[in-house]
């Protein structure tokens, strides 16, 4: 199959969460088992230029219609770590994407209504008519309208969408310019409840619902997630819209990239380790004690990494810091806050907690630490208010550090409690769940897994290897990719 993956982001050269990550691994997997793969993607200028290779010009002054008239763009193409990316650039005043961000602007909608409008014009204009087009989020929910209502009668008519949904939180709510500036038009036609229009704001477009309606096959990115987006408060008003297509929308877990995520060959710990000999990451838990001047203690050591936000249960994540040192555990921090409260809040934390023996807070991201952090502590909290899938609690579990979650999206479909799961024999449980928002929920995880660790080592160690040999890499969504592409290409 010749497949087209069209999106903001791209691991490595453009990466803002997870999104960059699926599209790159994804890709990968698929180009593993025989297929063709293309990735089209803005040309940002704050993009990681040092993570493409032989970049060139593939196709100089493509128009793309606009307002009546038309943008020259040019194309650019290289490869990323082995994955072939295409790099639409415009040549106009907007300057789309040069604006130092890949997203947060006032006029993203407009910025990514082009981006879409651009891909599909690359793809016409240069003759390439792949199988299947694989788009993602709201920055790309157009393509599948502007392919039905306009590029189909222009000889795209064979083309099918798979769209992805990672964040149902963003929508890409725009106002009617957009029609004009596409060449949609029509603002009756797409203002109508079953197309665009929003579904509590009548005088708005909604580019995501656009996506759903307009796409072949809708997934998100795992199946408990699918389910809370329908039925649950978490498809953030697009519950009907996807009842309404039901019989076209599942979830498929993420996966993650093993050669990257693997305790066995990471080139970030100093120790190398396997479920068949896990000396090395008793070593890595001393050498991360050093490297973040904690107490060279007998004690678990709890660890969070991820942003902190709303979405992650920051509430929950600070209570935790102080639950682990009551409980004799220490604590490690690795975090980046997005909203100026929160970031006050945990750099006062850090400075109150300096010359605590038992505890770290680094705020910031740092890949290599990451590494580091994962190899050496015993037990790790995700306890998100939403997550649509997840890769803390999967990553965790391949370094054999116990993931602590909450029961919610993609972290049900992943992490099974030690103690109370009722779906799973104890041999194939890995962790530890809670259920509610507060403190006693999470103080009920905690204490069930660092008594563990204290009274039962050997059953601590037996939870570990039972984690690590859970495969959660691309190996599975990949097949399911291929499944839906085969089913909607056969339509």
């Amino acid at each position: 199959m010749y497949i087209v993956q069209i999106a903001s982001e791209c691991a490595p050269v453009i990466k803002a969460g997870g999104l960059g990550d699926v599209v790159y691994g994804l890709s990968r997997e698929l180009e593993i088992r025989g297929h063709t793969v293309e990735i089209i993607l803005p040309k940002y200028d704050c993009m990681r230029y040092d993570h493409v290779w032989g970049l060139h010009e593939a196709y100089r002054d493509l128009m793309v219609p606009w307002y009546g008239a038309a943008i020259r763009c040019h194309v650019d193409c290289g490869w990323v770590h082995g994955r072939l990316c295409f790099f639409i650039d415009p040549q106009s005043q907007d300057e789309f994407f040069n604006r130092g961000v890949y997203y947060g602007c006032s006029d993203d909608q407009m910025r990514f209504a082009f981006f879409s409008k651009a891909a599909l014009e690359f793809l016409l204009r240069s003759n390439k008519r792949p199988d299947i087009l694989h788009c993602h989020d709201w920055q790309t929910g157009l393509v599948p309208v502007l392919l039905y209502e306009i590029y189909q009668y222009g000889g795209m008519a064979h083309q099918r969408v798979c769209y992805t949904i990672h964040n149902f939180k963003h929508q890409g709510v725009a106002g009617q310019d957009i029609l004009a500036a596409t060449g949609l038009n029509r603002p009756d036609y797409y203002f109508e409840y079953d197309r665009l229009r929003d579904n509590f704001n009548p005088f708005a477009l909604n580019l995501m619902k656009g996506g759903i309606i307009y796409s072949n096959f809708v997934t998100t990115v795992s199946p408990h997630h699918a389910w809370e987006a329908h039925y649950g408060e978490f498809g953030y008003g697009l519950g009907h819209t996807l009842h309404m297509h039901q019989h076209k929308f599942g979830g498929v877990l993420n996966g993650i990239d093993y050669e990257v995520w693997n305790p066995e060959i990471d080139r970030y710990t100093p120790y190398q380790y396997s479920a068949d000999d896990m000396s090395g990451k008793l070593k890595n838990k001393k050498a991360l004690q050093e490297r973040l001047w904690l107490k060279q203690a007998n004690k678990p050591i709890v660890a969070y990494i991820g942003r902190l936000d709303e979405q992650k249960g920051v509430p929950l994540v600070h209570h935790a810091i102080y639950y682990a040192l009551n409980r004799n555990a220490q604590f490690v921090l690795l975090g980046s806050a997005t909203e100026p409260g929160i970031n006050s809040w945990f750099w006062h934390e850090k400075g109150f907690l300096n010359d605590n023996p038992d505890v770290h807070i680094e705020l910031g991201f740092n890949e290599e630490l990451s590494h580091l952090i994962y190899a050496g502590a015993d037990l790790i909290i995700v306890p998100s208010n939403f997550e649509p899938c997840g890769l803390t609690q999967m990553i965790g579990l391949k370094y054999g550090t116990v993931p602590i979650v909450r029961g919610v999206g993609g972290l049900v479909n992943t992490v099974f409690d030690r103690d109370y799961d009722t779906y799973h024999p104890p041999a194939e449980r890995n962790g530890y769940v809670f259920h509610q928002m507060d403190f006693p929920a999470i103080e009920s995880a905690m204490d069930r897994a660092i008594g563990l660790w204290y009274h039962y080592p050997k059953e601590f160690r037996q939870l570990q290897l039972q984690g690590m040999e859970y495969d959660y890499s691309w190996n599975h969504p990949g097949t399911s990719y291929l499944e839906i592409f085969e089913y909607i290409r056969h339509k």
